[in-house]
């Protein structure tokens, strides 16, 4: 084509293209998209003010429980263990029995003690009325021997007086040498049988005394108690009443309904008071624990309800709970090395506060949960705080802990 035949054909367009409905045609096509925009942008602030600020949400969320640790109250070697990991159990199942050899043994020593309790304590009443007599015997026997101390004392004055007589008259020839002799021997023997007599009272006296301690201790053995209330006995009972707890301990059972995880017990194996046998999961208590920024909490209060997802069962199967409680502290706070926030190279980090949330009983039932689960959580900030909708929540759950 030559060139005048193109800027013909150039001409040609020029005469038939409309600048005025171009422009006009332009403008009315920029007005409907910033129409666009502004009733787009509309919709999206009335969304997020009367719908989308309403709600909370973290995909940092994960279910727990108060996993039930089995330990054993008491040593001894493993008889025979009655579970497997992923098995259910109810409150009550024998999990784990111990030989009871040695606990039935100390039974029977137990029982043979509080026997020889009673029968200590029984001789202590009976020892009681034999030492009340022996002391009514103590007291006429130092009667007796003051009787003869009496006697004696008569005995040795009347001597001597006889032998004051005697040397008197033998002076005068009245009183031959025999019979002075004679009175003064009778004075010594007197003398020593008032000493005799001394002794004797003495010795009766300390027999008394000696006697009324032995009662006396052995009526504090027995105060104010009888048999059965004596502290010895009672004593020998508890140890009777601990000995019957160990042989029962040897019977290790679940504590509440759930399902058997961490089975670390096998059967031979000795085991010490205090080590992890087994673990109970009580899946009908499950809970989530929600992980959400600090900056998210502010309307967040107890009892509101919760929208929850699970990745095991996806979008289509809905959770509905209730906020039942805020943490503590964060998980910076409680980690192995926190944070040192007075460090002069400070970062500041949003930090995350967990937030727990009860589950519906009914819905865990229909699909149960296990713990650990990767969750998603959706908090409706708009409601008001409230107690009585985690109670409702918690009630039956807790019932179900037994």
């Amino acid at each position: 084509m030559s060139q005048m035949n193109i800027d013909a054909t150039v001409d040609q367009l020029g005469d038939d293209f409309d600048v005025q409905g171009a422009a006009a045609s332009r403008k009315k096509g920029f007005i409907g998209l910033a129409a666009a925009i502004a009733i787009a942008a509309g919709g999206y602030g009335a969304y997020y003010y009367f719908i989308g600020s309403r709600y909370v949400t973290t995909d940092n969320a994960y279910t727990a429980a108060e996993i039930a640790e089995v330990t054993p109250a008491v040593g001894g070697i493993v008889q025979a263990v009655n579970v497997v990991d992923t098995q259910h159990v109810k409150k009550g199942d024998v999990l784990v029995q111990l030989d009871d050899t040695d606990a039935k043994l100390a039974l029977a020593q137990a029982e043979a003690d509080y026997g020889m309790a009673k029968r200590r304590v029984r001789s202590y009443l009976a020892n009681d009325e034999g030492l009340a007599a022996q002391v009514k015997a103590r007291e006429a026997d130092e009667k007796q021997a003051q009787a003869r101390l009496a006697a004696a004392q008569a005995d040795f004055s009347k001597a001597k007086v006889d032998l004051t007589r005697r040397e008197a008259l033998v002076k005068s020839g009245s009183v031959s040498g025999e019979e002075l002799t004679n009175a003064r021997n009778g004075l010594v023997q007197a003398e020593a049988n008032l000493n005799a007599a001394k002794a004797a009272a003495a010795q009766a006296m300390a027999n008394r005394l000696s006697t009324i301690g032995s009662k006396k201790a052995n009526a504090a053995q027995i105060v104010d108690t009888t048999v059965e209330t004596n502290p010895e006995v009672r004593l020998a009972q508890a140890r009777l009443e601990q000995a019957k707890v160990d042989l029962a301990r040897t019977v290790i059972k679940a504590p509440v309904d759930g399902v058997v995880a961490k089975r670390q017990v096998q059967v031979g194996q000795r085991v010490q008071i205090g080590a992890p046998l087994v673990s109970v999961v009580p899946l009908q208590n499950v809970h989530v624990d929600a992980n959400f920024k600090e900056v998210e909490l502010r309307d967040v209060k107890m009892g509101q309800p919760v929208e929850v997802t699970a990745d095991l069962y996806g979008d289509k199967v809905v959770y509905h709970g209730v906020v039942s409680g805020l943490s503590g502290g964060t998980g910076s706070v409680f980690s192995m090395i926190p944070a040192q926030n007075a460090t002069g190279n400070w970062i500041k980090v949003v930090q995350r506060l967990p937030v727990r949330i009860t589950l519906d009983k009914h819905e865990l039932e229909a699909r149960p949960l296990q713990v650990g689960l990767s969750m998603e959580a959706t908090i409706d900030t708009s409601k008001a705080e409230t107690h009585d909708a985690v109670a409702e929540y918690a009630a039956p759950s807790s019932a179900r802990q037994g």
